[in-house]
């Protein structure tokens, strides 16, 4: 059943005495979670030293090191672990202090199976509101509309009959398109319509990830893993779990990254890096590119175990040159997006306005219309909206600037650094900030570009400071 690993949780209990260890170490696995048992506070030190744990449930009063130190160490190095106290009535006093002190709870000895299933059901809970904060805060990083699939064209509705079929399943699926026709948003509407719609739904541009922290981003990594790695992190796949995980931009994955990402999808353990042990996560994986998969796999480039893995179904979207009688309602969509209303004028576009949009190639698909629509909805101040509000790129009122960079503009001469980087920046405005087109216009990979204009971004602050 979708979600139910969400529920699973990786749990450290500490006690010294046998018999309660032996009980625990049967039930909670029957309970659903993962266990590691240890005898003492030293044992328990130990273990978090191999990988973290999401609750742990310690005894107060032990030999050598004690309950506390555990507590304190947990609560230092591992802020994510849901501490809970398991005591005996003599110690309930300490018990409170180390509630108030950030314990998350504490249990009474003895106590039943049933308490303790039922505060683990609480932390899972907790653990599950946490994931979901944080997909939300990655999707509000940029301003969305909703989700409906725009278009009547026999192209668009074929795409739309396909989402429902197989939406409700658990199957991979691997989107298709140009850059700019809607991947993220055919998979937003996949999780929308799936069993999986009220857990996480975690999007992924593997692009723009920095190449040596795209395994960290995407599985996690303990605290020192590598320099930097000041605190433990979840992984993007493991804020994910019970939900959907879409990974856009696919192809730009390189090989190491190929074989990581193909070992979950198998198997669906996560190992964090820096960390001996793996857990089991349960997501629903759906992947988008620009790229041609199959010749990527024909030149070595991608591998082919990873492309049938990703690809059970298969769905290609439309460019918007093919389906120009969506154009009108599509338009309409966006301006109410823009416009920031439920509803507006159907004659809100006036007919040459239309006429314009129509003739127009748009190789930027929907952003470049979206693009567009913002433009016209500001300089219009939402009346009408006719061709002068457009932007100068639309239509043949002025082409876009398309002169050569040259290096004679410049009153010192130039580095080649300086030169390349003039380049990408000339392309990049001539595409109105869109990566993809300005990689695919320059021949260069997309994380390529990435890579650059981060570095680019890091020599202005140095300089600035």
């Amino acid at each position: 059943m979708p979600g139910v690993a969400a529920h699973r949780l990786r749990i450290l209990f500490v006690d010294d005495e046998a018999p309660i260890r032996l009980v625990m170490k049967n039930e909670l696995p029957r309970l659903g979670h993962d266990v590691t048992i240890c005898e003492d506070g030293r044992a328990a030190l130990r273990a978090l030293e191999d990988h973290p744990f999401d609750a742990a449930i310690v005894d107060l009063r032990m030999p050598g090191i004690g309950g506390w130190d555990v507590v304190q160490h947990l609560k230092k190095t591992c802020p994510e672990t849901d501490v809970i106290i398991h005591t005996g009535h003599g110690d309930i006093d300490d018990a409170i202090q180390a509630v108030r002190m950030g314990a998350y709870d504490f249990l009474r000895k003895p106590c039943t199976l049933v308490e303790i299933a039922n505060v683990l059901s609480r932390v899972a809970e907790k653990k599950l509101l946490a994931n979901k904060a944080i997909a939300l805060e990655a999707q509000l990083k940029s301003v969305r509309g909703g989700t409906d699939l725009i278009g009547e064209t026999p192209s668009m509705q074929r795409v739309k009959k396909l989402v429902e079929k197989i939406a409700p399943t658990d199957s991979s699926v691997l989107i298709l398109g140009e850059t700019g026709t809607g991947k993220e948003l055919v998979a937003r509407r996949i999780h929308e319509l799936s069993t999986r719609s009220q857990m996480p739904f975690v999007a992924v541009n593997c692009g723009a990830l920095p190449e040596n922290l795209v395994e960290s981003e995407l599985f996690g990594h303990k605290k020192g893993a590598f320099t930097g790695a000041d605190t433990p992190r979840k992984g993007l796949i493991e804020v994910a779990n019970g939900g959907t995980l879409f990974l856009d931009e696919l192809g730009e994955l390189d090989k190491a990254m190929q074989v990581k990402l193909l070992r979950f999808l198998e198997s669906g353990e996560v190992r964090r890096v820096g960390e001996n042990d793996a857990f089991t996560v349960d997501v629903r994986v759906v992947c988008a590119t620009n790229r041609s998969l199959q010749d990527m796999v024909a030149e070595g480039s991608f591998r082919e175990d990873l492309f049938f893995r990703v690809n059970t179904f298969e769905i290609r979207l439309p460019p918007l040159r093919e389906r120009k009688d969506d154009l009108p309602m599509l338009a309409h969509s966006l301006l109410a997006r823009h416009l920031k209303k439920r509803d507006v004028p159907e004659n809100l576009l006036s007919p040459e306005a239309i006429t314009l949009l129509r003739q127009h190639d748009w190789s930027g698909n929907v952003r470049e219309l979206s693009n567009a629509l913002e433009h016209a909805a500001i300089l219009s101040d939402g009346k009408s909206i006719r061709p002068e509000d457009l932007p100068l790129s639309v239509g043949s009122r002025r082409p876009v600037d398309d002169r050569p960079f040259d290096v004679n503009n410049f009153p010192r001469p130039l580095t080649l650094r300086e030169i390349e980087m003039e380049v990408i920046l000339q392309t990049l405005e001539k595409y109105e900030g869109d990566k993809p087109r300005t990689s695919d216009e320059l021949g260069i990979a997309l994380k390529t570009l990435y890579n650059k204009l981060n570095a680019h971004h890091a020599q202005d602050q140095a300089e600035a400071a």
